[in-house]
């Protein structure tokens, strides 16, 4: 069986590492666990688990080079310097992952302190999704299929005149499918594209690294803090670390509504705007536009950036919606990365514990704006609702 190949450490989503910046400075003692969560009910032939673990072994030996650090250094300056010390001596530690296979599906979990295990995520789910591909034998379309496809997709995101990045690493079709994308959305200069999630192919093709932070920062802030205090504190958190860099907030963690309750004046001028990840898009456009009025900002010096399944008519429909009414830009995944003619996987690997300071695990939840997207233990999932006085 021939192994996914290793690249880079920074082969992962930006966000990543801007919150392990972040985790480093304010939280370097607290562990967590994570877990892979199969959505899509996907079969795993025998002996996945054994090839699954030969990538995560091999990570181990991934070193953040000389030019990796030099990009970083110069692209992100609001990076801390010691924090970038800290990466070129990091190395993923295998022994933090463990696989379980049970017939046809696969367990996967994380532990250990947040500072280190942040990273695993991603490429874990980019692994998974890849060997899945590899190990069924599944014939995808040709290299030219793709950067066609890839290209005309660009072409039509110009001509609607929005801005757009590519965010589709956790759950591309391959690295190499990844590769051929990211490659043809650079060749057009004309074009709208401004840059990807992906560290390294955005230090491949020249292009800006795009990303603030996920759920898990605001998850990990509820175990900690308690639900009413997780959003406030996560986005006072960030300001302190990054200063008025990497301003956009992400609202659904534990529903739009209550994020906006407490995204007050203050972080809404701080912040240059938000990210749409759950619920009717349309509808969350008109939450946003509302708030912004409220308090007395022009909606159109802020923006949203949407990235829920988005594919071209979902693009579209929004653009035209929200145009003339707030900035607009979008962050598309698996539909430029895993559009190969075969199933995209519908896999993620959520946050699902933190460690409290008597040792206790503090179960965490996701109550995004689709109930079917609530993730997390279910007791807890009533506490939050009630704490959060969330009525379905």
């Amino acid at each position: 069986m021939a192994q996914v190949k290793l690249h880079s450490i920074l082969d992962n989503d930006f966000y990543k590492i801007t919150m392990q910046n972040a985790v480093v400075k304010l939280f370097p003692n607290e562990r967590v666990k994570y877990q892979f969560i199969n959505r899509g009910k996907h079969n795993f032939p025998k002996g996945f688990d054994e090839e699954l673990r030969k990538c995560i072994d091999a990570m181990a030996d991934l070193k953040l080079t000389k030019s990796e650090k030099k990009f970083l250094r110069e692209t992100c300056p609001y990076l801390d310097l010691p924090y970038l010390d800290f990466l070129a001596g990091y190395q993923y530690d295998p022994s933090e992952v463990k696989i379980k296979q049970i017939e046809n599906d696969i367990e996967v979990t994380v532990e250990g302190e947040w500072y280190r295990t942040i990273l695993w995520e991603v490429p874990i789910l980019a692994r998974i999704s890849e060997l899945h591909y590899v190990m069924n034998q599944m014939e995808r379309d040709s290299n030219e299929t793709v950067m066609e496809k890839t290209l005309e997709k660009a072409s039509q995101l110009t001509k609607l005149g929005v801005t757009f990045a590519e965010f589709g690493t956790r759950r591309r079709h391959s690295y190499n499918v990844h590769d051929l994308v990211v490659k043809a959305l650079v060749q057009d200069k004309n074009s709208t594209f401004i840059g990807s999630s992906n560290v390294h192919f955005a230090m491949k093709y020249g292009v800006k690294p795009i990303g603030t932070h996920a759920h898990e920062w605001f998850m990990f802030h509820a175990a900690e803090f308690g639900f009413k205090m997780a959003n406030a504190l996560s986005l006072e958190h960030w300001v302190d670390v990054y200063r008025g860099d990497l301003g956009v907030a992400l609202s659904d963690t534990y529903t739009t509504d209550v994020f906006f309750q407490q995204f007050d004046k203050k972080f809404a001028k701080l912040f240059d705007g938000v990210r749409h990840d759950s619920g009717d898009p349309l509808e969350f456009a008109d939450k946003t536009i509302a708030h912004y009025k409220n308090n007395g900002i022009n909606p159109l010096f802020k923006y949203i950036i949407f990235s829920d399944g988005l594919n071209l008519e979902k693009v579209e429909e929004i653009t035209q919606y929200c145009r003339g009414k707030i900035g607009i830009s979008f962050g598309i995944g698996t539909n430029l990365t895993n559009d190969v003619g075969l199933k995209p996987m519908n896999i993620v690997m959520k946050l699902i514990a933190a460690q409290s300071i008597n040792g206790d695990w503090i179960p965490t939840v996701k109550l995004s704006d689709e109930h079917g997207k609530y993730t997390g233990d279910p007791k807890m999932i009533e506490l939050a609702k009630e704490f959060l006085r969330i009525k379905e």
